[in-house]
């Protein structure tokens, strides 16, 4: 698509453009003055804005708006007098003109929330295929920003292997538990994933102020009975929730509640952040749900704690129906990584026969989704 046409709005206050498919949009001329794309406003190496808000005008409008050829915007602005220009397929990406969001636990379109009917088709690479082809590992990124859970195979079984998985697209978040840590049986743990019970679908480490965004997993030994891996979809839990009993739904998102862990004399973890969490124009930010983490709940009235439980009651509920669970079994060199944000992961019980020996180390989302745009971007020049 091209542009057609451009009419000035409210005295050049913005203006409207016109697509060859029929789009229209409207631009304000404050905003695109910020936006100039020109030497003198953003860094040609990095992209970053050299100009403060007070270096604009208040004042600032268009005097003349001209499609040129190759889908070019020419604007002149006053009282500056400077010439701009953007291509049309740079607006049309960053359109801003359309209806305002009033639902609250929207997601994005990036986002695919899901039940067990992934079971059959979670996002899978082979670790030296990622390494090997780009495009193999850009689908397997997108796969963990689409679903919030992806499954890696082949790799190594020597411990703290799973880091090299990590440094293919970011940093590993060493924390008090170590750069990386052991999920088997111990004596005396200090933490009761270090046992053979089952544990709860949850996220972990809801104590911690900003939370790991991103867990990864990796299967060393497995020969125990049980033990089986699931993960359910926090995200498609809200919204089942949302569906189901709207006044729960914000109850949980309005109010905010505790977590906290004391692991040794010298650790206290805490935070303060709601189980269901909403970004100022509603979309669903994140979900914190941990019962082995849960401080007392003080920040709640005492007129909606009693309905506060009920609807915590109901999420928990939500999450235990077998049809949002994905389950598998993990065996040696296999890994699988959660957006810790979203996804909820828990396990089965196993017996002391044989041996479950798995390793977890924690990174952020910053550094994979960083890694995916840099892909994308390079097989969008590529293709073109």
């Amino acid at each position: 698509m091209s542009l057609e046409t451009a009419g000035l709005l409210q005295d050049g206050e913005a203006v409207c453009l016109q697509w060859s498919d029929g789009k229209t949009a409207r631009f304000h001329a404050i905003w695109l003055r910020d936006n100039a794309q020109d030497p003198e406003t953003r860094a040609s190496g990095n992209g970053q804005r050299l100009i403060t808000i007070l270096d604009i005008p208040a004042n600032t409008r268009l005097a003349s708006a001209e499609i040129k050829a190759g889908d070019q915007l020419h604007l002149r602005m006053t009282p500056e007098n400077k010439e701009l220009v953007f291509s049309g397929n740079w607006l049309r990406k960053r359109i801003y003109d359309t209806p305002a969001v009033t639902d609250r636990g929207w997601c994005p379109k990036h986002i695919t929330t899901w039940d067990a009917g992934l079971n059959a088709s979670v996002p899978t690479v082979d670790l030296n295929q990622a390494k090997a082809d780009r495009t193999s590992l850009a689908n397997w990124l997108e796969g963990v920003r689409r679903y919030g859970l992806a499954i890696m195979t082949g790799l190594s079984t020597d411990s703290g292997s799973l880091c090299e998985v990590a440094e293919l697209f970011g940093y590993i978040r060493e924390t008090n538990y170590g750069r990386w840590f052991e999920v088997r049986s111990e004596i005396n743990p200090v933490n009761l994933a270090y046992t053979g019970l089952g544990l709860q679908a949850h996220t972990d480490n809801p104590y911690r102020d900003p939370v790991p965004t991103l867990q990864l997993l990796a299967c060393l030994e497995n020969s125990a009975d049980g033990g089986e891996s699931m993960v359910v979809d926090g995200f498609k839990a809200a919204q089942v929730l949302r569906q189901e009993s709207p006044e729960s739904f914000d109850l949980l998102a309005r109010f905010p509640v505790r977590f906290e862990y004391a692991g040794a004399d010298d650790i206290r973890l805490r935070a303060k952040r709601p189980m269901i969490e909403l970004g100022p124009d509603g979309e669903l930010i994140a979900i914190r749900f941990n019962n082995r983490s849960s401080a007392p709940y003080t920040d709640i009235p005492f007129e909606s704690m009693a309905d506060y439980y009920r609807a915590y009651r109901k999420l928990a509920e939500i999450i235990e129906r077998p049809e949002m669970e994905v389950t598998f079994k993990m065996k040696a060199g296999d890994l699988f990584i959660v957006d810790n944000t979203r996804v909820l992961h828990a396990r089965k019980g196993f017996s002391g026969a044989g041996t479950r020996w798995l390793q977890g180390c924690y990174a952020d989302k910053d550094g994979l989704l960083s890694t995916l745009a840099a892909l994308e971007e390079k097989m969008q020049e590529a293709a073109e």
